[in-house]
């Protein structure tokens, strides 16, 4: 069985083709600088030369065009017709309240992603344009949404409602929503695996570390608490992002820099985070970089946001009556060693204790804990592709 995968930003469109069978990539690639000059789609299919794509994209249709032409393509493809293509499951980053679970995609559903646009305005709408031009280029295909917020619509209320006054909630749904849930259900899944217990037993406190962070409580296989709240600004520093502040600095900084709503928006989501702190750069890898060569601003970005990883890890503690593991995914949590090092070297307080040798490694399945910490250190590479690759499957087959 063929799974396409597709990852719709506003100018860009990444893609995976997934044989279920063996669980293996077959082909994938990137359409970038969609509706902007310059556009390219690059398509690397296994075992086979790169192509590359140099022509105008006006649209995530044309740009869809391209990979498609590019899969059933003699010299560059692996399939021989579309219709080797079983089903597609798209990325949706905003459920809402309506969705607690991927779900098949019909006109229906259409009407709903239309009306959370508001709840998302950056990110559904390139996501319903992916949907859409799918839908007119394969039109008998069936197509599956799985969303980033699904995984975390069974926190219970004490730990998604703000205390602002309740008619928000009721009015605009203002609420903690949680990001990144399809790679925190695909940790969790692997982790119960790892430590030999059933998925409904398992209590974890996954940390998706990257660009863009956050950390999930997990209790019973299921999200119960997360640092990520309304939009994804909340919680940790990250690249270009605030995290958690004191909300009334906004207002301030309004009106000592004469900045408007749309301004400080810009300024909170893509000018702060570590890249703020460091005037460097927002790749943590840059930080690193610099920190041993004596910046000290890069220093402090660093110890600022393992900081706050340490922070939401003891809160989220607190929540548990026993805790089986940590786990650290995403770019930097499973290639950083230094960061979780530091990170659990940190809670040391708490009787973590990390193995420098079994940590001594980057992008692989581990346990990395010593023999005698409180609770296992996992580092689980992410695959988020995988997982709506999954989804879909059970959805189509059902």
């Amino acid at each position: 069985m063929n799974i396409l995968v597709v990852n719709c930003g506003s100018s860009s469109l990444k893609y995976q083709l997934i044989e279920m069978e063996k669980q293996e990539v077959v082909a994938k690639g990137l359409a970038e600088r969609i509706g902007i000059e310059g556009s390219r789609v690059e398509h690397k299919a296994t075992g086979k030369e790169k192509l590359v794509v140099e022509e105008a994209l006006e649209d995530h249709k044309k740009a869809l065009e391209i990979v498609l032409n590019s899969l059933v393509d003699d010299e560059y493809g692996v399939i021989d017709s579309l219709d080797q293509i079983d089903a597609v499951g798209h990325r949706v980053v905003h459920g809402g309240e309506d969705f607690a679970k991927s779900t098949l995609i019909d006109d229906q559903v259409m009407k709903v992603l239309e009306a959370n646009v508001e709840l998302a305005p950056l990110h559904n709408p390139p996501n319903i344009m992916g949907i859409e031009a799918c839908k007119e280029l394969m039109e008998d295909t069936p197509m599956v949404a799985v969303f980033d917020t699904a995984f975390h619509q069974t926190m219970p209320a004490v730990n998604y409602i703000y205390a602002l006054p309740y008619e928000y909630y009721e009015k605009y749904k203002i609420r903690r929503f949680g990001f990144h849930g399809t790679s925190h259900q695909y940790v969790t899944e692997r982790a119960a695996d790892m430590l030999g217990k059933d998925l409904d037993e398992v209590n974890l406190i996954t940390c998706h570390l990257g660009n863009g962070s956050s950390i999930t409580s997990v209790k019973g296989g299921k999200s119960y608490d997360t640092s990520i709240g309304f939009t994804p600004l909340e919680g940790l520093p990250m690249g270009t992002r605030t995290g958690n502040m004191d909300p009334a600095i906004v207002p301030f900084i309004m009106e000592k820099e004469n900045l408007s709503p749309s301004q400080v928006s810009n300024l909170m989501n893509k000018e702060s985070g570590v890249l703020g702190i460091s005037g460097v750069s927002s790749d943590f890898r840059d930080l690193e970089a610099a920190a041993e060569e004596g910046n000290d601003r890069a220093q402090l970005a660093l110890d600022i946001f393992e900081a706050s990883i340490r922070k939401f890890i003891g809160a989220f503690l607190t929540e548990m009556d026993h805790c089986d593991g940590i786990v650290f995914t995403a770019g930097v949590g499973e290639n950083s060693i230094t960061t979780r090092e530091r990170v659990i070297e940190g809670l040391a307080s708490l009787g973590l204790k990390i193995d420098k040798e079994k940590n001594d490694m980057r992008g692989k399945e581990a346990i990395v804990s010593a023999e005698d910490s409180s609770i296992k250190i996992l580092v689980i590479p992410t695959n988020e592709e995988l997982k709506i690759a999954q989804e879909t499957v059970r959805l189509t087959q059902n």
